[in-house]
C-alpha cells in the first residue's frame, strides 16, 4: 500500500526522533544494568544500543542502494549472529550512540528531499522479497521506538529482578 505525502512525513518525524528516544531511555539504565541480560537468550541494554548502531549504518546503505542502483539488492543478516560473534559487550556504548545518531540525521535530511519518484523505487531483499523504499521507511521509522520499549522493559525486569 501506498503511503500519502503527509504519511511519509510523519514516518520521517518518528524516524528523525528515534535517537533521542532512544537516549532518554538509556539514560534511565543504572550502570550495572547495562550488560545485565533480562534472560538467556535477551539482549542487554548495551547489546541492544550497540545493534541499534549496527542496524543504522545497514539502512543507511540500504536506503541509498534502493535509490541509486537499479534491480537493488538488499542483503539481509542475522542480527543475533552479529551480537554474539561481535561480542557486543566489548564493544563501546557511547561510539554507538553517536553513530545512531548522526546515521539518523545523515539520512533524515536524504529522506526529506525524496519525490514519489524516489518513494516509488523497488529492490529486492534477500530475505523478504519485494522490497521499496516505502518498506525502508515503515521498519526504519519504528525501528528505534521497538528497542526504546526494549530498554525500558529491561529497566522494569531489572528493577523486579
Amino acid at each position: 500500500m501506498t503511503l500519502s505525502a503527509s504519511e511519509r512525513a510523519a514516518m520521517i518525524d518518528r524516524y528523525e526522533k528515534g535517537p533521542e528516544l532512544l537516549k532518554t531511555a538509556l539514560a534511565k539504565i543504572p550502570k550495572p544494568a547495562l550488560q545485565w541480560r533480562p534472560a538467556p537468550g535477551k539482549w542487554s541494554v548495551h547489546e541492544v544500543i550497540v545493534h541499534c548502531a549496527d542496524s543504522e549504518t545497514n539502512s543507511h546503505g540500504r536506503i541509498r542502494t534502493l535509490l541509486a542502483e537499479e534491480q537493488a539488492m538488499i542483503q539481509g543478516y542475522d542480527q543475533d549472529r552479529w551480537a554474539q560473534r561481535l561480542d557486543y559487550h566489548a564493544l563501546p556504548l557511547e561510539p554507538a550512540l553517536a553513530t545512531v545518531t548522526a546515521v539518523r540525521a545523515n539520512t533524515t535530511a536524504l529522506l526529506r528531499r525524496l519525490g514519489d519518484a524516489e518513494w516509488s523505487k523497488v529492490g529486492k531483499h534477500s530475505e523478504s522479497g519485494t522490497y521499496s523504499a516505502e518498506d525502508w521507511l515503515r521498519v526504519y521509522a519504528e525501528h528505534l521506538e521497538i528497542h526504546t520499549r526494549q530498554l525500558e522493559r529491561n529497566l522494569t525486569a531489572w528493577n523486579n529482578r
